[in-house]
């Protein structure tokens, strides 16, 4: 079997089969096929897509160039929850907590942020001492004695993915949808939960902008979790604009604590809810998804459980509580250099007309990071006052900034471009377009 053959195969718009699809993956893992080549069979993927069946071998594949992991240790109903990545997004955090109070077992790998996405692992660094690397035995431990446990990928699962996505990155084939469901489902996959369910987002803050794109990709994933008997749903949301009114890590963990306290945003609780009752429905603790939704959001407005299992989880992985114990405003928590107030220059309705430059800006301010291995300042981030079709006076704060870098006049002008103020009040928004079990 040659490479050469099979990138022209692929080239010709054929079907390749499980053995050729394990050749190049094991190939390419172990060193013996080289980047060159490999960049020519990714961009033949690119444009020629591939089966679903073809998509479920290399999701098999790339599982099996690495550790499995077997969680039959975890007494109960193991569940994990998958975001493509948005602006804003904490839902994982809340979510985690407030199905655990339900008892179900989180069991989740989670990644960093990178370009104008947050990362769940940045966020959880925001506690002082909090561990995002610990052994096995460890993490079932934890999920045991707490419910949850959400660590940063370990190398030793599916090394076939690190190695391809950084050829991607550099290949301008990372946007290529059944590369991007073979990576999202091989972790998935490799990690071993019951249930999985995945947001989707699309819009003007996501990588999918189109929701034809963005189902084509929930419906690819879905298949992948039958393929390998996982109970799975798809959640296509809506990422035009930010997730809750906070933006960065710290920041967006004071917005975690007080929704789990019943004061969060209302797009927010929702997307919470929606993720968390197609979890409890997976795990049949319900007859259907409206009631399971409606226990969501009577728990998470009425019931201090959820809170309590998220306290539980940070400290039992060394985190420092003190981060949130004056939640009284966001100066207690965030005491950066810098806090500069974007002010409406005249009345009217606010519309968000740019999400992405949103969380951008966000990075600029220290909160991200553009290359993986830049440092981030937990404590930069931004604050929405006002979002889409709330009013606002000439002279009220539309968004704070808050960072520990020099401000210059060119960050204002940054903030200003990501939204505009009108006469007419914007429709509402839908918050979720499909869900595809």
């Amino acid at each position: 079997m040659r490479l050469l053959d099979l990138i022209e195969k692929k080239k010709n718009g054929q079907e390749l089969t499980q053995e050729e699809i394990k050749f190049i993956i094991e190939g390419y893992t172990n060193g013996v096929i080289p980047d060159y080549q490999m960049s020519a069979f990714l961009m033949a993927v690119f444009f020629q897509s591939m089966s679903i069946t073809e998509i479920s071998y290399l999701t098999d594949a790339m599982i099996q160039s690495g550790e499995v992991y077997d969680l039959s240790a975890i007494n109960g109903f193991k569940v994990d929850k998958h975001s493509s990545g948005g602006v804003g997004d904490k839902v994982s955090l809340i979510y985690a907590p407030l199905v655990a109070s339900f008892g179900l077992k989180v069991a989740k790998m989670s990644g960093r942020g990178l370009g104008q996405t947050g990362g769940t692992i940045d966020k959880l660094e925001s506690f002082p001492g909090f561990k995002v690397e610990i052994p096995f035995a460890e993490f079932v431990r934890i999920v045991n004695k707490t419910n949850i446990s959400i660590i940063a990928q370990s190398s030793n699962i599916v090394p076939a993915d690190k190695k391809i996505y950084a050829l991607r990155d550099v290949t301008a084939t990372v946007n290529s949808i059944p590369l991007i469901a073979a990576s999202i489902m091989c972790k998935k996959i490799a990690t071993g939960s019951d249930g999985i369910v995945l947001d989707v987002k699309c819009g003007n803050g996501a990588f999918m902008k189109s929701i034809s794109e963005a189902k084509q990709l929930a419906e690819i994933m879905v298949g992948i979790g039958k393929h390998f008997d996982k109970k799975i749903a798809a959640e296509i949301t809506n990422m035009n604009q930010p997730l809750g009114r906070a933006i960065g890590n710290a920041i967006e963990i004071y917005e975690v604590v007080k929704t789990l306290q019943g004061e969060g945003p209302d797009d927010l609780n929702y997307i919470v809810c929606e993720s968390a009752a197609l979890s409890l429905c997976q795990a049949k603790l319900f007859p259907d998804f409206d009631s399971a939704f409606k226990a969501c959001q009577d728990k998470l407005h009425n019931s201090p459980e959820p809170l309590t299992y998220f306290k539980n989880f940070i400290q039992e992985q060394g985190g420092d509580l003190s981060l949130i114990s004056d939640l009284s405003s966001l100066d207690q928590i965030l005491k950066v250099k810098n806090k500069v107030e974007i002010k409406a220059k005249e009345t009217g309705f606010v519309e968000i007309i740019d999400t992405n430059a949103l969380g951008l800006l966000s990075v600029r301010l220290g909160a991200g990071r553009n290359t993986k291995e830049e440092a981030i300042d937990h404590h930069a981030g931004i604050y929405l006052n006002k979002k889409t079709g709330e009013f606002v006076n000439e002279g009220e704060v539309v968004m704070t900034l808050y960072t520990n870098r020099y401000i210059t006049e060119p960050v204002y002008e940054w903030a200003e471009s990501t939204f505009k103020i009108t006469d007419k009040k914007p429709k509402d928004y839908e918050l979720v377009y499909e869900v595809i079990q």
